[in-house]
This record gives C-alpha cells, structure tokens and sequence, in this order.
C-alpha cells in the first residue's frame, strides 16, 4: 500500500479534509471484508423489557455483552476484569459523566475539581461544564492545579491528542484518578501489561471502529462507585440500548475469533496495527518533505499480544507547526486541511490535532496536501498570487 506526493495539485478542488474529529472510517475495509460474520437479526419481539438482568448490580447490561467483553480484554491482555464491576454507557462519554455524578459528594460546601495534564482531551472540559453541576467543575492543568481539597485527575493513557503514555501527574493527597483507555489497544500502541486500576474507561469505536453503536464500558473496583454510575445512567437515558449491546456482543464475538482463528486478513488487530504502521510511515514522509512540521517521537516497546516490538502509532497526529505559524489551525485551513488548534487541548495555537482513522481515500489526499504545502506557497510566492 503506498501513495505518490508527485501529482502536487491533484486534488486541490476537492472539498476540505475534515481531520479534526476522530471518526473512525478506517475500519471499514476489514468488517466488508468480513463479510455477513458480524451481522444479527433481532426479531421484533426481542429486547422490549427496560431490564437485561433485573438482579445485577448493571441492570441494563447484556449478558451476552459483558461476557465478551471480558473474553476480549483476557485476550488482548489490556485490562484486569477479575473483582471488576462492569458498567455499560452510551459511549465513552457518558460513562464518564457517570464517573464524575458518582465520585463528587452530594453534600459537598463546593463542586469538586476534575483536572487532567495538557495536552488534554478537548471535550473534558466542555463536558464537565456542560450542565454548571454544583457537583463538579473543571479546574484545568493537572500540573498547575494546587487548590487544597478533593479533586478528580482523568489519566488517558495513550494520551488523547499526543500519543504518549500517562500516569498521574498531581503530587498531593485527596484526588481520585480516573484512567480513560480508550486508546490502550495493540493497533495504537505496545501492550505492556494488563491495565489494573480502579475506574477504567473503553469505548467499541476506538477499539473496532463502531463508532455509531455509541457503546462504552467501565471497570470498576469499587462496588459503591459501580452502583451510582448506574444511578446516573439510570437518570439519564434508563439504561443503554439493548440492540446496541447485542450488535456489540456480535461484533467483539467476531474480533475474539478473528484472534484466535485468524483468516488472511489477520486478526482485527492485525490488520489495523499494520494500516497505522503504514500510515504513520506515510505521515512522517510528508511532514519531511514539507519541512514546515514536527512530530512527536516515540520509543518502541515489546508487545505481549502482537509478540512483536514497535512504537506507539496513535489515532491522531499532534502536529506542530514551525515557529513563525502562530495559527496552524488556520494555516492548515488555507490549504484545505481541517483540523483542531492546540488551544483546544490547553497549548499552544502552535499544534493540531488530526485523525489518523479516516478511510483510506482522504488519508492520502491529506498526505500528500502536506507534504505538498511547501511547494504551493513557493509557486504563490513567485507569481505574487
């Protein structure tokens, strides 16, 4: 799989590459391949009840869901499930507003501040303030933070937007860490061992591109935390689609045999490890060429699942723009590329963010718009345009 950056103007009237959210199309190629595999029927009389199991502490949760998810993470090797309550949400992102409802004290005199290391995730603050709780409120860097009381630090490891691996960053006593894992699977990233930590965070989109089936899950240790999270589901929406949890139980039934009896395609992470290989080559060739970015730089790590060393290969790129670009957002822009602005994620304008997961059409536009930029401002420069 390669791409030429030698036809420069090319694709110049298409519309702009929206990069800047990171919806995970790339998946696609594998599950049309994989054919009627994954597909259900849910007859209309299925799934009516609001219960899955009206005597488990996650009431809504199928059974069928919860069991593969734990055959998934035993596999994989990413996550300890063992003592691990588990929680379904509509995606990610309601499970951790679940989080924040149940670890903030209802009696509290002040909302409880929830922090995370910049770069951060963009959608942390806008979430946490969405609804002005009294429960909660952002309270920003977590390596400035220094207010005394309680507080919440979001770990996500790797890091969403720059890649890296992250542990907790606030040295003072009283904070509840809360690690977001999205992005800890063997396409991304080394599987070094299985996480272990109290209140851990997954979602199917990052994991095998069901973006769509807004389908997320906890682990969590403690039964008391587990319980209220519950109670925020069951406030917010009474529980989380059925149909979606069974279409998800399918499609993580297919990955689980996709590793355990691989076709020729690979494993699902087979498959999409060697695609963000691929892609980041591509990436790196055309931020050289360019001569007008930098990349961040990643040190290799053995890999239990994929039984191979290589370095972290993120769904996004966090792309710096050379001193003199104060904008990058709006530089990429002028050259129809979309982006989002470092400020976003708490830095400087200096740095964007950009997904790597987009099919595999508009990856290499984008790649070779980049690695073309210099070339089209040299040619603007000489005709004065």
């Amino acid at each position: 799989m390669g791409v030429t950056f030698s036809t420069v103007f090319r694709h110049l009237s298409d519309p702009k590459l929206k990069g800047e959210i990171g919806d995970p199309t790339m998946y696609e190629r594998f599950w049309q391949q994989a054919g009627d595999k994954s597909t259900i029927v849910i007859p209309g009389w299925q799934s009516m009840s609001y219960f899955s199991d009206a005597g488990s502490l996650c009431w809504f949760l199928e059974p069928d869901f919860a069991q593969e998810i734990i055959r998934l993470h035993k596999i994989v090797g990413n996550a300890v499930t063992e003592d691990r309550h588990i929680v379904v949400g509509t995606g990610s992102t309601q499970l951790y507003q679940a989080v924040l409802y149940a670890l903030s004290p209802q009696d509290a005199v002040e909302p409880l501040s929830v922090v995370s290391a910049a770069p951060y995730y963009s959608s942390y603050p806008l979430i946490t303030d969405c609804l002005k709780s009294g429960l909660y409120k952002w309270a920003g860097d977590a390596r400035s933070f220094n207010k005394e009381g309680p507080f919440i630090e979001l770990v996500t490891s790797p890091n969403n937007p720059d890649g890296y691996a992250r542990q907790s960053v606030v040295n003072k006593s009283g904070g509840i860490l809360v690690h977001d894992l999205a992005y800890y699977w063997p396409q991304y990233t080394p599987i070094i061992s299985a996480a272990n930590h109290d209140i851990m965070l997954f979602t199917v989109s990052k994991s095998t591109g069901h973006a769509g089936m807004r389908i997320g899950w906890a682990l969590v240790k403690d039964e008391e935390v587990a319980k209220k999270m519950v109670k925020f589901v069951e406030l917010n929406t009474i529980g989380v689609s059925k149909d979606s949890q069974l279409r998800a139980a399918k499609v993580l039934q297919v990955v689980i045999s996709s590793c355990q009896y691989p076709t020729t395609l690979g494993s699902l992470f087979d498959f999409s490890a060697h695609l963000m290989e691929e892609r980041w080559r591509l990436l790196r060739a055309a931020v050289r060429q360019s001569g007008l970015f930098t990349l961040p730089e990643f040190s290799p790590g053995s890999c239990s699942f994929l039984k191979r060393s290589f370095a972290p290969q993120p769904a996004f790129a966090w792309l710096k723009c050379q001193e003199l670009m104060e904008d990058c957002e709006g530089f990429l822009r002028s050259n129809n590329i979309l982006t989002r602005s470092g400020k976003h994620f708490g830095v400087s304008p200096q740095y964007v963010r950009i997904s790597m997961l987009d099919r595999d059409e508009n990856f290499y536009i984008f790649v070779e718009r980049l690695s073309t930029i210099h070339l089209r401002h040299s040619i603007q420069d000489e005709t004065g345009e």
